[in-house]
């Protein structure tokens, strides 16, 4: 059955301009001119030094401008400040889209219910409705008026953000700083890859060097993998111990599941995983491909 909830804790940033895609192109990881295109991506905008600042969808509005579904609050303040010091002489007119919420539908029907089963985006309530572009089973997501999405979505069972966060966790799905620590995680330790989240033929982008090399001379240490929490739950950010040596670090949590970015020496010796006396099991997903 599909589910929807609303995700109070996003914000959507406004790119609009003649440069717009050129601009944003030289930023992220992800192609920009596919999602001018009418095909939403996932995208992150890294450090100079190539680790995770952010990351957000791109999406092309109906008045052509694109449209960044990101964090909220500071984390997207911080983005907004970021993004205006490069726009130097660019013609890029950045914004906050104040009336949009941001809604995510799943299950079964969900893509149905949108008008999404042939299309990656329509326009929806006044806003638009867009495929998740990481895994089919994320669903679509809603970038929309509150009350106008929520009238048009009188038929979709309503849910609220812990079980969107407990469908995600599950899958595997990075929530961004909750479970990518701005300044320090690597791309491809969180699924950037696997998920369509960097475009490795867009040209050069901020951070592109080391992300390209992580990958070609295979130096991913780590991976950000959902795990089953045996024993009480611990405290969000917790230290991931094997055999009493420091083996990662659990972030986001939803019941008795987890999303911990693991050694993956530590994963291979099969030692227990142990955090604030609770084991964790590493419950990895079809989708993640693990070095040999």
């Amino acid at each position: 059955m599909a589910r929807y909830a609303v995700l109070d804790g996003r914000g959507s940033i406004t790119v609009a301009g003649a440069d717009r895609v050129g601009y944003l192109q030289g930023l992220v990881s992800n192609d920009v001119a596919r999602a001018a295109d009418g095909h939403p991506v996932w995208a992150a905008l890294l450090t100079p030094q190539g680790k995770f600042r952010h990351d957000f969808f791109i999406v092309a509005s109906e008045d052509g401008r694109l449209i960044l579904d990101c964090e909220g609050g500071e984390r997207m303040m911080d983005l907004g400040r970021t993004l205006r010091r490069y726009v130097l002489r660019a013609d890029a007119r950045l914004g906050i889209a104040q009336d949009r919420a941001c809604i995510a539908v799943w299950g079964d029907g969900a893509l149905d219910a949108l008008g999404l089963t042939e299309a990656n985006q329509v326009s929806f309530a006044g806003g638009i409705a867009f495929r998740d572009s990481r895994l089919p089973a994320m669903g679509a997501r809603i970038l929309a008026p509150k009350d106008a999405a929520l009238d048009a979505l009188a038929g979709v069972e309503a849910t609220h953000a812990a079980a969107w966060d407990a469908h995600r966790i599950a899958l595997g799905i990075p929530d961004g700083a909750r479970d990518m620590i701005p300044g320090k995680a690597i791309l491809l330790e969180c699924g950037f890859d696997e998920l369509h989240g960097i475009d490795w033929n867009k040209g050069c982008y901020m951070g592109q060097e080391l992300t390209a090399r992580t990958k070609y001379r295979g130096l991913v240490k780590k991976r950000l993998l959902p795990v089953r929490i045996d024993g009480a739950a611990p405290a969000e950010g917790s230290t991931v111990t094997a055999g009493g040596r420091d083996a990662g670090t659990l972030f986001s949590i939803a019941g008795d599941r987890g999303l911990a970015l693991i050694r993956l020496d530590a994963l291979r010796k099969e030692v227990p995983l142990e955090t604030g006396g609770a084991v964790l099991h590493p419950d990895v997903p079809g989708w993640i491909v693990l070095p040999e």
